[in-house]
């Protein structure tokens, strides 16, 4: 998926403007659905202007993306948000906060023995 949108392969110039990552898919248990998390990268769009690019495109995607694949049937493909980068920016506070560097810092206490 990545890759096809770093080729411009599909033929629409706002799509094609945008620079989009790919940060994951996931697959359904059945393979009927693919879950594509996107985040448009430098400030060129938003990200509900990158998923209402990618969701109006996404039979010609759907496609490519079968082309490139060896399964009887391609699955649907759904666009969400990215979060990866939130909750990476989240885990990095947390470890900030001086209640947590305290905890970090103290030394490992035995566990009680159980009686």
């Amino acid at each position: 998926m990545s890759e096809i949108l770093a080729r411009g392969e599909v033929h629409d110039q706002v799509l094609n403007d945008m620079s989009i990552t790919v940060g994951e898919v996931s697959v359904s248990v059945d393979l009927k659905v693919a879950t594509v998390y996107v985040m448009p990268l430098m400030g060129g769009a938003t990200v509900e202007q990158a998923i209402a690019a990618l969701a109006k495109n996404a039979w010609e995607l759907r496609k490519r993306v079968s082309a490139e694949m060896t399964l009887r049937h391609s699955p649907e493909l759904r666009f969400r948000p990215d979060d990866t980068f939130d909750r990476l920016e989240d885990a990095r506070r947390l470890f900030a906060d001086p209640k947590v560097q305290a905890d970090i810092a103290k030394p490992d206490e035995a566990p009680e023995a159980l009686e």
